[in-house]
Formats: C-alpha cells, structure tokens, sequence
C-alpha cells in the first residue's frame, strides 16, 4: 500500500461504537416497531448467547438482537427457514413471530419468537443422559432428511460451520504451538491431522450448526426442544456431532453415534471441530477467565482421550 493510499485509509470517518444491547434498548424497539406488545414486560433471560441477546417480552415471546454487525445474516435465515424446518421435526423449534428493523440507534435487524420452556440441558437437568443422546440423534437424523434444496450454505456469520475444517487449519495450528507444554500437543496436531484427511464428499445436508447444551432445552428430564438456528445451513453436517465431546461421554456417546450412523470420517471430523473450539476457548481463558480456560480444558482432554483410544 502506498503512502497516499495509507493515509486515505487512515482519514477514513471512524465507524459509530455499536449501542449497548440490554433490556432498555429492547424495550425502545417493541415500543417504536410493535406498539400492540408496548404493554408486555421486557426482561432479561437466565441464559444469554454469544451470537444474540435474548430478552424475555411477556411470558410467551422473546426479543433477540444480534450482538454485532458479523451476526445480521442470521437473522433473515432464520426468518426464512425456520418455519418449514418445523413442520419435518419432532421437537419444537423456534418459530419466529415478526421481523424488526434498525432503529432507536441500533443498526441491525432483529427478531421476534415463541418462547419455548424448559431449562438448559445440563448433568443436573438430564434424567437419563444415553436416552438423552438417543433423542438428540433422531432430532439430527430428521433434520438431515429436509429436502436442502435452496437451502443457506455456509457462511461467515455461521463460523462456516457445514464447511471445510481447514477454514481454521492455520488458527489450529498457531494455537497448539502458543499453548506449548500446557497440552498434549503432538496428540493435538495428529488429531487435528486426522480430521483433515478426512474430508466430505457427500451431498449437502441440513445441519444445526451450533448444537450445544445452552441450545438445548430440559423438561422433565428429556429433551423438549432445539433452539438458535443462526448457524444453521446445507453442508457437512459433522460439526453437529460435537456435543459428544463436550456434553456426552462412555455410554451416551456411544448412543448418539449408532443412532446418527455416523461414518468415521465424518466422527473425526466432528472431533475436529470439537478439538478448534476447545483450543481457541482454553487459549481465550487462560487471558483472564479461569473458569472458561477449565471447561475447555476438560473437553480438551476428553477429546484427545477419545481420539487415542480410537485410534
């Protein structure tokens, strides 16, 4: 870059701090866009996300506002698909119940749903966690079936969850080398090997994205729903299969993978997107977050004592 076009660059106007997203500003937008629920109560969820945060609008709809501008496409996705995703599923899903727009200084679409009961799926609040797993999987398989004709490839704002893993094969392997001595690192780098050599060639199927225990709802000990589409596409479905390392284990998982029939390339790619996110989420908490850096550390480790006793 030359020195004129540097400094063009530099001189560009600063783009506007993006609003803080909470209560206040939810309840703004209901009372500026949907004037028929200013009535309703906006309150806070007991679980928040990443990619969205939720509000409680009364006691039977949600208001969810993308937390940046990387996350706007999963909005109209799941405007468009989640109501003929639902009618082929044996589980509730979200159902979205209007569409808002910017507004009241906040620069993103955003939308309304259904609230949906039940509590985060949890040790605590799983009763039985292989017939858990079970449920899961026809869930999976049900999904896998939707005609994915049409159907949202894999993008940016999804994480290309559904892509090729060596979209992160450079991340990876910086971040094995960052950690040194506080992983197994050559286990690490052969897992991850692994994984890559195990590459998709099958045709595009409908994939979750994001299936993990805070996108799972609990009611009476069973899974009563899947929630948060916004990773959602057609692809390689085996970044679905993650939840057998972070939440699953002995029995379960072997549970869950009879029942999704899962190939081996596609479980050791499946390992591979769990070993990604362990990686970058232990290397994240060791900065100043004990509590995230252990959790990731223990599905680390259960991840690489998966892969040596299947190799």
């Amino acid at each position: 870059m030359s020195e004129d076009e540097h400094r063009g660059f530099d001189d560009q106007p600063a783009a506007p701090a993006f609003p803080t997203i909470d209560a206040a500003l939810a309840r703004r937008l209901i009372d500026a866009q949907f004037p028929q629920w200013a009535d309703l109560p906006v309150g806070s969820v007991a679980v928040g996300g990443v990619d969205n945060r939720t509000f409680h609008l009364g006691d039977a709809m949600t208001v969810r506002l993308p937390s940046g501008p990387g996350y706007d496409g999963q909005v109209d996705k799941e405007q468009r698909w989640l109501p003929s995703l639902a009618a082929h599923l044996p589980l509730p899903i979200p159902a979205p119940v209007a569409k808002g727009v910017p507004g009241e200084g906040y620069p993103l679409n955003w939308s309304v749903y259904r609230w949906i009961k039940g509590e985060t799926a949890s040790d605590e609040s799983i009763g039985d966690l292989t017939e858990f797993a079970t449920d899961l999987a026809g869930f999976l398989v049900a999904l896998q079936r939707i005609d994915p004709a049409d159907g949202p490839p894999p993008a940016g704002h999804a994480g290309f969850r559904g892509g090729p893993l060596t979209t992160y094969d450079d991340e990876t392997r910086r971040t094995i080398e960052a950690l040194g001595d506080r992983i197994a690192g050559e286990a690490a780098t052969e897992a991850w090997e692994t994984a890559l050599r195990a590459t998709w060639n099958d045709k595009p199927v409908w994939f979750h994205g994001d299936i993990a225990s805070g996108n799972l709802l609990v009611r009476d000990g069973r899974l009563a729903a899947v929630i948060d589409f916004g990773c959602s596409g057609v692809g390689d479905p085996a970044c679905d299969t993650v939840i057998a390392w972070t939440l699953l284990s002995g029995e379960s998982r072997h549970a869950f993978r009879d029942a999704l029939s899962v190939d081996p390339a596609t479980w050791a790619r499946g390992r591979g997107w769990a070993l990604w996110k362990a990686l970058i989420t232990y290397a994240e908490g060791l900065d100043g977050d004990p509590g995230k850096a252990a959790a990731a550390k223990r599905v680390l480790d259960e991840v690489l004592r998966e892969y040596e006793q299947s190799a």
